[in-house]
């Protein structure tokens, strides 16, 4: 077969064509069907493919990780019930409604038993938080320098919470010098617990 044979096909008859003509055009059909059907089929298939795999993963991490947080679910519950009984520890230094005037006669008790002279004792209005509210109280005491120390380390040691904030010492005003008597202003703070009820 030559080049003259080959431009006398007729396309509208192609079952006269010789056979390796046919071939040749059977074989280019199907090349053109297998290319066409892998940009029309294969590529979005790659593509889903390659989603999915991203897909899994992620899950995979996701899983991995929710795994490891349930094999230490006994560890977070032991965890927890620690720090309830923590809390709840905690809790019980803070005093309920009923417990607030004592908390305050041990304040002004142990300043006595220190060996302090108050001339200011004033309780303030409370200021409610969160989850506490807490009771300012303003003192001015006369003593000296050891008794305060010793008020200061008994407060310290009250089986309830109580907070010294902004004090201040200084020596007692006094006519014809002094007796080494100082004054010290600062404010206590106590805390209540604000049940549900507040």
């Amino acid at each position: 077969m030559n080049l003259d044979e080959l431009n006398e096909l007729d396309l509208s008859n192609v079952g006269d064509w010789p056979l390796p003509v046919k071939l040749i055009l059977v074989l280019v059909l199907c090349a053109l069907v297998a290319v066409g059907g892998y940009f029309a089929v294969i590529t979005d298939q790659e593509d889903q493919l390659l989603r999915v795999e991203n897909q899994e993963k992620d899950l995979r991490t996701e899983f991995e990780g929710k795994q490891e947080r349930a094999a230490n679910l006994d560890n977070y519950k032991k965890q927890l019930a620690l720090m309830e009984e923590s809390f709840g520890a905690m809790r019980r230094q803070l005093p309920d409604s009923t417990e607030v005037a004592d908390l305050l006669v041990d304040v002004s008790q142990t300043g006595l038993a220190a060996g302090l002279e108050f001339e200011l004792f004033q309780p303030q209005a409370e200021v409610r938080r969160e989850f506490y509210a807490e009771l300012p109280i303003k003192l001015r005491v006369k003593g000296g320098y050891h008794e305060f120390g010793e008020f200061i380390s008994g407060l310290a040691a009250l089986p309830r919470i109580v907070t010294i904030h902004n004090v201040r010492i200084r020596p007692q005003q006094a006519r014809g010098g002094g007796d080494g008597t100082l004054v010290l202003e600062a404010t206590a703070k106590t805390y209540r617990y604000l049940d549900e009820e507040g």
